[in-house]
């Protein structure tokens, strides 16, 4: 009993040790990403020659910007490629041999499936999370049981095995959200996402004092969309499609999809005045995305 008591606990500890090399793997794959002005995030080694993934909104606001590897260094980075609507940026500084993450096809996640997080939050330089997948049925996100906080954004999300699946994007409804690897080579492709959807870009918050409802503000109007066909504006909240009111940020995409080729009705809010106001849009067929 003794002898089996004893293997037990190796093989424990081989399981162990093995997790705690992927997740330090990770870490050293993980940069912060710091902005003049502003703060920053995290970011995610994307080659050995100094490309690095991270948010748009993270490196928006155009200040200068640097990046901190896990050695200590820190190094000034240029932006190379921005994609508002995907959230998604491209950073390059001026190195060589950098320990760049192993990225997976996102598409093979399942619900259920262990990921790993790992960021800058609150100041924490390579704090890691681990939760699980909670769903993988919409093509624009990775929504995870995971925690994460400010400081996380345009870090690596990666499956069991250290792969990378994701760039973390943001909390919503107390779920984490994450850009898909697949959306990522697209990305760096530069290939256009299909312009056939609503035409906005949004960010969910938070919105009602006594009952907290979910909310997606307006942060661009794409020209020429049906969204601006139908005169929304930056800083709309958007509450509602067809009637029913917003219970997580898919729901947009949800109502987007069972309307494609015909009419939307959207509810939302202007400015300061509590009223809800609808619009209706007119949709192209097939659409298949919210932004």
């Amino acid at each position: 009993m003794f002898g089996l008591a004893n293997g037990r606990a190796a093989g424990g500890n081989r399981v162990a040790a093995s997790f705690g090399e992927i997740v330090e793997k990770l870490r050293r794959s993980t940069v912060a990403v710091h902005v003049r002005g502003t703060g920053g995030g995290s970011g995610v080694i994307w080659s050995e020659n100094g490309s690095i993934i991270t948010n748009a909104h993270v490196v928006e606001n155009g200040g200068a910007v640097e990046v901190a590897l896990w050695d200590g260094r820190r190094l000034a980075a240029q932006v190379v490629q921005r994609d508002r609507r995907r959230d998604l940026a491209k950073i390059q500084v001026n190195a060589s041999a950098l320990p760049a993450a192993t990225s997976s096809d996102s598409s093979a996640l399942r619900a259920g499936e262990l990921v790993i997080a790992v960021g800058n939050p609150l100041g924490f330089i390579g704090a890691a999370s681990t939760g699980v997948v909670h769903s993988t049925n919409n093509r624009s996100w990775i929504v995870s049981q995971l925690r994460l906080a400010p400081g996380n954004s345009g870090g690596p999300l990666a499956n069991a095995r250290g792969e990378v699946v994701g760039i973390n994007t943001m909390i919503a409804g107390g779920l984490a959200f994450a850009v898909p690897s697949r959306t990522v080579a697209r990305f760096l492709n530069a290939q256009a996402e299909p312009d056939t959807g609503l035409g906005v870009v949004v960010r969910p918050i938070v919105t009602g004092r006594s009952s907290p409802e979910v909310g997606l503000i307006v942060l661009e109007v794409i020209p020429h969309s049906p969204a601006e066909r139908a005169s929304l504006f930056q800083g709309d909240v958007l509450i509602g499609a067809n009637g029913n009111r917003f219970q997580s940020v898919q729901d947009l995409e949800i109502a987007i999809e069972a309307s494609r080729g015909g009419i939307l009705e959207l509810q939302f809010r202007r400015g300061a005045n509590a009223a809800i106001r609808s619009v209706t849009a007119q949709m192209a067929p097939d659409t298949a995305r919210a932004a």
